[in-house]
């Protein structure tokens, strides 16, 4: 293990997540480690070293901390892994590490929206029966028994890799990676002949458009609001605002090691 050096773990998997493990890299006697769930059989790689699988829990991953010697955390999860989360905030407690969590501003409804919000998945199901009856759902293949027993509505899903089961009894699948365009998901709405559109609040530009489209086309929007972050981590919007926060408490010098508050 290389000893005297600050080292910096991210918890990855988004594109933030790459760009900040880029950013990082070059940093003279900083280590950075992105650690990925492994939920994707074929993620887009990050910069520098990487571990790939959970931790199982809060202790196990306190103490890779302490093995590690990692002496600041980013939490650069998507919006909506608040297990993930969680976990980070109670082993980063127990190791007396810090932790910043990189949360992109969530998105905000414009003239000519028809939003309606929702606290969660079923939240979200139990709205769409009021709003239509062809649903492009957005919301990835993690929770979509939410909608199951909507048997009388049709449902394009849209994921990065298959569902499982259970799904609503009428799906069709669409397996697509962002980033999108507006003209591509104006598209892929009216192909479909979409009455209403869902989605996570996940913030960003990655898959902004389909709001877009859905304003265009005069089209309801069901938002499922985002989970608070993490409790005790610091918060930054962006990568820079992450650097910033690490140059603050000082984890990226050469002597963070076991100084870095």
């Amino acid at each position: 293990m290389i000893t005297g050096t600050a080292h910096a773990l991210i918890l990855g998997g988004t594109t933030e997540a790459r760009q900040l493990a880029r950013t990082l890299a070059p940093v003279p006697l900083l280590r950075v480690t992105t650690s990925l769930a492994g939920r994707v059989t074929q993620p887009r790689m990050p910069e520098g070293a990487i571990r790939v699988g959970g931790f199982g829990g809060p202790g196990p991953m306190a103490a890779w901390l302490t093995e590690h010697r990692v002496t600041a955390v980013v939490d650069a999860t998507h919006p909506f892994a608040a297990v993930i989360s969680a976990n980070a905030a109670a082993a980063t407690a127990a190791a007396g590490v810090p932790l910043v969590a990189l949360r992109r501003p969530g998105w905000r409804p414009g003239p000519g929206d028809r939003w309606h919000h929702a606290d969660d998945l079923d939240g979200a199901a139990a709205l769409l029966p009021g709003l239509g009856r062809r649903v492009f759902l957005t919301t990835g293949r993690l929770g979509l028994a939410a909608f199951a027993g909507l048997d009388g509505l049709d449902f394009l899903v849209r994921s990065v890799e298959a569902p499982r089961p259970p799904l609503p009894r009428r799906t069709r699948l669409l397996l697509d990676r962002g980033p999108y365009t507006v003209e591509g998901e104006t598209e892929v709405l009216r192909t479909f002949a979409a009455d209403v559109l869902v989605t996570k609040d996940s913030g960003g530009p990655a898959t902004a458009a389909k709001l877009t489209a859905a304003r265009d086309l005069a089209l309801p929007v069901v938002v499922v609001r985002r989970p608070p972050p993490p409790p005790g981590a610091r918060t930054a919007p962006d990568v820079a605002g992450v650097v910033a926060e690490l140059e603050r408490l000082g984890c990226l010098s050469p002597g963070a090691a076991g100084t870095c508050p």
